[in-house]
């Protein structure tokens, strides 16, 4: 427990001191009943495309020997949740600004707690393409035939180029489903279910008032109870922070300023300690100048030695 929280504090440092660039956004993935190779968490801190993330849950995440059903299942799971989210950005696990702490904090816990986890914190946008395609069609090309495509659900926010696809419209819809799957799943299926963030272009006015913490925790909270073996992939999709997006979130933030700003603009003791001391050296520095431009001037005046005696007329 204690390397794996030296390597969640190396994660923080790291996306800290500004390794991620302002469009790069997070990815983690968990399962409390799937086992690590070396028993630690992992954290690859290479920045990747959209597309290498995919490619790396299926092989180093191993969703493709589980989700294919020709494969050899080692390690089965009945459920891969996949979180597709709208509100992180790289550089919000480290900070409380621009992010809802809640939402961090309960990945920080589901990532900390759980048996296999594997981080990636710089996953690079924009991407041509949203992540719920990239999903599916990583499994179309893992599975060979389309085995295991068939056991798929996506939610109505999401965009889904085949209209094949079930997709429900709410969370209430996912708790379902997945109770009912429990009891018509056969031996060594695994479900994939991906619930996207609505965020403003949602055409399910259900799920609006519904955080991304709150789908996580009420569909997290529902698998557990239910003991259902899963595993679960949060990340904030690239293709929503191309830089008309991220405007709008720039401008979406400074709207809401004014209602936080006695939050953000209150300065404790430390705060006017260093502003004072700022102060202070910024007025040394200026007398310090001027006495230096004093003296050269001083230094630069050259007065006669002796004065010629003057002549009688």
């Amino acid at each position: 427990m204690m390397r794996m929280r030296i390597v969640l504090v190396a994660l923080l440092v790291a996306l800290d001191f500004g390794l991620a660039s302002p469009s790069t956004v997070p990815a983690f993935l968990w399962s409390p009943h799937l086992q690590s190779a070396n028993g630690e968490m992992d954290v690859n801190y290479q920045v990747m495309s959209a597309k290498d993330l995919v490619d790396s849950v299926f092989t180093q995440g191993g969703w493709s020997n589980f989700l294919c059903s020709e494969k050899n299942l080692q390690q089965p799971v009945d459920v891969a949740l996949v979180f597709i989210g709208r509100e992180l950005l790289s550089s919000d696990v480290s900070s409380n600004r621009n992010s809802d702490p809640a939402l961090v904090n309960i990945l920080k816990n589901l990532y900390t707690a759980s048996n296999f986890s594997l981080a990636f914190p710089y996953i690079a946008a924009p991407e041509e393409e949203r992540m719920e395609n990239l999903l599916l069609s990583g499994l179309k090309e893992a599975c060979a035939h389309n085995v295991g495509v068939t056991n798929v659900v996506f939610s109505d926010s999401c965009f889904v180029e085949d209209g094949t696809i079930q997709k429900l419209s709410n969370v209430q819809s996912f708790k379902d489903h997945l109770v009912a799957r429990k009891e018509t799943r056969k031996e060594g299926e695994t479900d994939l279910v991906v619930l996207c963030s609505g965020g403003s272009e949602s055409s399910s006015q259900s799920d609006q008032s519904h955080s991304d913490r709150e789908i996580i925790s009420e569909l997290v909270s529902s698998v557990e109870q239910s003991e259902t073996k899963y595993t679960a992939l949060y990340v904030s999709d690239p293709y929503w922070y191309t830089s008309y997006q991220t405007l709008q979130r720039f401008l979406a933030e400074a709207a809401t300023g004014n209602t936080t700003a006695e939050a953000t603009t209150t300065c404790d003791e430390l705060c006017k300690f260093k502003s004072s001391l700022l102060e202070g050296i910024l007025v040394g520095i200026v007398f310090l100048l001027i006495l230096i431009s004093g003296l050269c001037c001083m230094a630069g005046i050259d007065t006669p030695t002796r004065f010629e005696t003057p002549q009688d007329s």
